[in-house]
């Protein structure tokens, strides 16, 4: 060390006397790129514990870059391997609706009674079936008892459907089983419980024909519904076949068709069913069907991309100004290796370079690091959720470029302030 002050001592004792290191001198030799770079990786690699605490932002923001892309295609994959089916193949049609006097909505169209019949053939269609709530019942009971002092119960809501209502809604029967065409066809009393109606009327078995009063006539239950995809309403509903409601109970007109058809075909379902329900009048329906699985794919990855990506610009700012930080910290404890560099012919734009390879190579290391580390934390999260992970191929490559552009944009500054360090002054103070 004394050694080397006395030789910075001697060389800026040249250089106060008027020495001609540069400027009037030969022109300064060019330093190779090889040489460069291999100061370079010298200067980065001489303190191992600064660099690792220096990476740590960075390798932060890089892991949360390459997890967001991971985890965004990974949600958009599991969507299209899982996406819920029963809502993908549901389209249904209700009688559109106007505003009449008072404020009150009034129907403009009805669903015809012969509805099934006429959208059974279209492309797409799996199953039809008419649905609808029986608004004029107002008491529903097991035994025809009247106890004055027994408390009030709402009755279970009765529906009208039609017999494919178990296919179309991809219904399970618990006990016994589903009305059929025949039972529709004869008007016969009969009835299906959904569980939970089964529940409130304490009915917890067909075999014996028990009987429920609807407006005190009795229906048979034949079965009792255990699930359903859609309609959950169903589950705690008594339902009757659509043709004994017209008959018995005064049920004016369905409320809707419900529809379930093939992935992929609700547009041209929801196209074609009010055509063939009303060819003169098809804007009188309203038509619910289901959206697009890319396009909600889409939104959920463009959810997902906003939530990390802001979770990672924020880490990669705190990387890029640990690199600035430790950066100009190397600039002022290296002053004297600067002034040297500079009295022996180096050049103002080859301190800056080494400055900025220095600066670079610390950012591609934290991009290497981090795109090890975000993938590992994909892999992990998806044999956790047992999903496979899917990750797109210029991920990893993009991980790595943004660490070296933020190692660029940070050692910008602490690179042009080596540079402008005098060999005098870097030499006086060494």
């Amino acid at each position: 060390m004394k050694s080397l002050s006395k030789f910075f001592a001697s060389v800026a004792s040249k250089l106060s006397r008027g020495a001609k290191v540069r400027g009037g001198g030969p022109a300064p030799k060019t330093i190779s790129w090889r040489t460069l770079f291999r100061e370079s990786l010298e200067g980065v690699g001489a303190r191992p514990s600064r660099l690792l605490i220096t990476l740590a932002g960075t390798v932060l923001g890089i892991a949360s870059l390459v997890a967001t892309i991971g985890f965004a295609q990974t949600a958009g994959g599991q969507i299209a391997q899982q996406f819920d089916a029963l809502a993908a193949t549901r389209v249904t049609v209700e009688p559109g609706s106007a505003k009449a006097a008072g404020g009150k909505e009034r129907a403009t169209s009805k669903v015809p009674w012969d509805a099934v019949e006429r959208v059974r053939d279209l492309a797409g269609v799996e199953h039809a079936a008419l649905y609808a709530k029986v608004e004029s019942v107002t008491k529903v009971e097991t035994v025809q008892v009247n106890d004055p002092s027994a408390a009030a119960k709402s009755p279970p809501p009765v529906v009208a459907a039609s017999p494919e209502l178990l296919d179309t809604v991809n219904g399970k029967i618990g006990s016994g089983r589903f009305f059929d065409a025949g039972h529709d066809e004869r008007h016969d009393r009969v009835v299906v419980l959904g569980k939970e109606a089964a529940e409130r009327l304490g009915v917890n078995r067909v075999t014996g024909q028990p009987a429920i009063f609807i407006e005190d006539r009795a229906y048979t239950v034949i079965g009792i519904l255990d699930s359903v995809g859609t309609r959950k309403s169903l589950l705690d509903s008594v339902i009757v076949p659509v043709s004994t409601a017209r008959g018995e109970l005064g049920l004016t007109a369905p409320n809707s068709l419900d529809i379930r058809i093939d992935v992929g075909a609700g547009e041209v379902v929801a196209r074609q069913a009010p055509i063939a329900l009303d060819p003169n009048a098809p804007d009188a329906f309203k038509v619910a069907a289901p959206s697009n699985a890319n396009a909600l794919r889409e939104g959920v990855e463009s959810d997902v991309n906003v939530l990390f990506l802001a979770i990672g610009i924020v880490a990669l700012i705190g990387g890029g100004i640990g690199i600035a930080s430790v950066t100009l910290m190397s600039v002022s404890e290296r002053r004297g290796e600067i002034g040297l560099r500079r009295a022996l012919g180096a050049r103002t734009r080859d301190i800056a370079r080494q400055f900025m390879i220095e600066s670079v190579t610390t950012g591609v290391l934290g991009g290497l690091m981090g795109v090890v580390v975000g993938l590992f934390a994909l892999i992990g999260v998806c044999l956790v959720q047992q999903w496979t992970p899917v990750l797109a191929p210029w991920a990893a490559p993009l991980g790595v470029a943004v660490g070296a552009l933020v190692g660029l944009a940070a050692g910008s500054y602490p690179a042009l302030k080596a540079a402008r360090i005098e060999p005098v002054d870097a030499l006086r103070d060494a």
